[in-house]
């Protein structure tokens, strides 16, 4: 059964002011935040990414013919391994009980259509372009939902789903997105961004 949304309140709407910094202290110390007297509630952040890759790069990861094995499943485990361990590698962020991580992959091409999918499904979205491998590029992109149940959000930890997931994308297929001098002219990871976040809860976050 869906959620009604009608309770959701964006906790946006009500952070602390640029002036106020909470991870600062008075004297310019780090700190982490006390969410202690927080009430737990349910959290849920959504974050989205893309790889360009080459088109030739896009087709054998569709075909499962890349030489390191299955690039989309390979991704799907980094991605819900770093989601995991997101409080192990930013500083003063909270570890967080992980109730659900779903990701999604779409390929791409220039010129098409870029709406989201649903998450942990596979689909494809092909536009007009050159046929010619060596000009034609795409894009594999990355979806992450995390939920937890907690006393602070989950977007930290659907970015860090995101970008490692097209890590390991990227060192999947090295091999055949480099030229011939070893470098990587065209292949890049852009467009990293929070879709949404949201909390089931009347309290100001």
């Amino acid at each position: 059964m869906s959620e009604d949304r009608s309770n959701t309140v964006d906790a946006d709407q009500h952070e602390s002011t640029a002036s106020d910094l909470t991870h600062t202290t008075d004297d310019g110390d780090v700190q982490m935040v006390d969410v202690g007297a927080k009430p737990d509630t349910r959290r849920r952040a959504v974050a989205v990414g893309e790889i360009r890759l080459r088109e030739s790069t896009l087709e054998a990861i569709r075909a499962d013919e890349v030489g390191k094995g299955d690039v989309l499943a390979t991704a799907r485990v980094g991605a819900i391994q770093a989601v995991k361990h997101t409080w192990e590698t930013i500083p003063m962020c909270h570890q967080i009980p992980i109730t659900n991580v779903d990701t999604a992959f779409r390929f791409l091409q220039d010129g098409a259509d870029e709406s989201a999918g649903s998450p942990g499904e596979d689909s494809v979205d092909e536009g007009d372009g050159p046929t010619d491998d060596e000009t034609v590029s795409g894009r594999l992109e990355l979806e992450v939902a995390v939920e937890t149940t907690g006393k602070t959000g989950c977007e930290m930890e659907a970015l860090e789903g995101v970008t490692t997931g097209l890590n390991v994308v990227w060192d999947m297929v090295k091999a055949v997105e480099k030229d011939e001098h070893g470098q990587y002219p065209a292949t890049r990871i852009e467009h990293v961004r929070v879709l949404e976040k949201e909390k089931r809860s009347s309290d100001i976050e």
